[in-house]
């Protein structure tokens, strides 16, 4: 089923239909917030939190402003990044075991393909090396634009309009493919 035959049954509410799309999407989905979280099962909450958010507010969804999948992918990141945000996270963070941690390495290695399978890091890749590590650090590594600016030492006005002008080539090898 493609996109445009599942949007009309999703926007009816249609049982089959978010199965549908859980099982089209959940998978990049996953990758983008595992990345993000570093912990398989807090990932799992964050994806969950992110199908009901994107199930209840489908209504939001405007075609006209972009493809559904793009869409989807801002409110995972939204959700992941306000769990890392949540006192109860960064709480949790510091009770992990060393035990932990090889466990927490394997899983990055098998998330980064999966990322990768999804096509964004090719295209990422083609773009010049500053916008490279611009979109890393608020895509793949979950920075306020304020702590990015921060990191690439870059006064917040002219990280914003780097970062426009970086999603904008990046939008533009999108189309092209």
């Amino acid at each position: 089923m493609t996109q445009e035959e599942l949007l009309p049954l999703i926007y009816k509410k249609d049982d089959k239909a978010f199965t549908l799309l859980y099982d089209m999407y959940a998978k990049s989905l996953f990758g983008i917030i595992a990345t993000l979280l570093k912990n398989t099962e807090d990932a799992q909450d964050a994806l969950q939190e992110a199908f009901i958010k994107i199930w209840k507010n489908i209504d939001t969804y405007d075609e006209n402003k972009g493809r559904l999948y793009s869409w989807m992918v801002t409110i995972a990141r939204n959700c992941a990044l306000d769990k890392l945000r949540s006192k109860g996270f960064s709480t949790s963070l510091k009770n992990i075991s060393a035990d932990n941690f090889a466990h927490l390495l394997d899983d990055q290695t098998r998330i980064n393909g999966k990322i990768d399978t999804i096509g964004v890091q090719e295209f990422v890749k083609k773009l010049k090396p500053r916008c490279i590590k611009l979109i890393d650090l608020l895509f793949f590594k979950g920075f306020t634009q304020q702590e990015a600016s921060d990191e690439l030492e870059m006064p917040l006005g002219t990280f914003k309009i780097q970062n426009r002008n970086c999603i904008s080539e990046l939008r533009i090898l999108l189309q092209v493919s």
